[in-house]
């Protein structure tokens, strides 16, 4: 709790970073460090159940990091996000309805991290399987290269892109009936979500051949599919008002974070500004819903606009929060 500009978005940034290994808001890790600094640090303790948390990750200017988890270095900030699961809401995350299927794709691929890790790799492995076919097929525009040395990368890309538009559409499977659940709770009725795309093959891939020689760049597959957040008939993208888009990415997270609880432990919600569109009663129904499961951080420029007793109340200042 603070007034605007004391530093309330910042302090759970700085939880995402201790908990994810990476900030919401951007992936230049040297917006997250002071000018005057070469280097910063986010140190958490906490417990999860009975077992201590302790993690520790430190940032330096020329983009290196390191992160500990319990003592033991991370190699990976896949490990650090497979054993602590976050999810954050803010503002600029309308883009998920508002913005255009590279945003929804790109959040779509985090949740299949978190709600099928056995194929987390899977939109990397593609995107990299993508990258070979387009450098290929650049050097056969330049003439460097044959179209015959093209074909090991149709095949992969093919493969990877049928697998990832599985995933996909299974991790819609999964969030579907609790976004549509959430989502009437919160108001916004008749809410689903449908994936839009070509299926990509082989021969899919070859008809199309001269015309993305000619570009240098591959026109079919699962990096130009789009997953649409629809209400009724409307989709929300274009049709829907703003505190519409807003129902919409709060109901996302709320069903992912009850998914996730199946399974493992509850994830860190962290809500940022959430409360300042929702009429009392839907407040009621959010602090209702995130109060019964987890550990959820929401910030305000007011108690009195928290629709319950929190357990704690931190208040922010410039430089301080106590």
């Amino acid at each position: 709790m603070g007034p605007n500009g004391a530093g309330k978005t910042n302090l759970l940034e700085s939880l995402h970073v201790g908990t994810q290994g990476f900030s919401p808001r951007t992936r230049a890790d040297a917006q997250l460090i002071r000018f005057d600094a070469d280097a910063a640090r986010v140190d958490i303790h906490g417990a999860r159940g009975d077992v201590p948390v302790e993690t520790d990750v430190l940032l330096r200017r020329n983009g290196s990091r390191e992160i500990r988890l319990n003592g033991a270095r991370v190699e990976r900030m896949e490990r650090l996000r497979s054993e602590l699961a976050t999810l954050v809401f803010t503002p600029d995350r309308l883009a998920v309805v508002k913005g255009g299927p590279a945003v929804r794709r790109a959040y779509f691929d985090r949740a299949l991290g978190r709600l099928l890790p056995a194929q987390a790799g899977l939109p990397a492995a593609y995107g990299e399987a993508l990258g070979q076919r387009n450098a290929s097929l650049r050097r056969i525009s330049l003439g460097f290269s044959t179209r015959d040395a093209l074909a090991p990368w149709t095949e992969r890309v093919a493969e990877l892109g049928t697998e990832l538009v599985a995933a996909r559409r299974r991790v819609l499977e999964l969030i579907r009936p609790g976004f549509a659940e959430r989502a009437g709770e919160l108001g916004l009725d008749g809410t689903s979500l449908d994936y839009r795309g070509e299926p990509v093959t082989p021969a899919a891939l070859e008809a199309r051949l001269d015309r993305d020689v000619e570009r240098g760049s591959t026109g079919l597959g699962p990096h130009l599919d789009e997953i649409a957040i629809v209400a009724g008939d409307r989709d929300l993208r274009n049709f829907g008002s703003q505190g519409e888009q807003r129902l919409a990415v709060l109901s996302l997270l709320l069903a992912e974070a009850d998914l996730i609880a199946e399974s493992r432990p509850a994830p860190l919600l962290l809500l940022d500004d959430v409360l300042s569109e929702l009429d009392p009663a839907r407040r009621e129904i959010l602090a209702a819903r995130v109060g019964s499961r987890g550990q959820t951080v929401i910030t305000t420029t007011s108690r009195q606009a928290l629709p319950a007793e929190p357990a704690q109340v931190v208040e922010v200042t410039p430089g301080r929060a106590a």
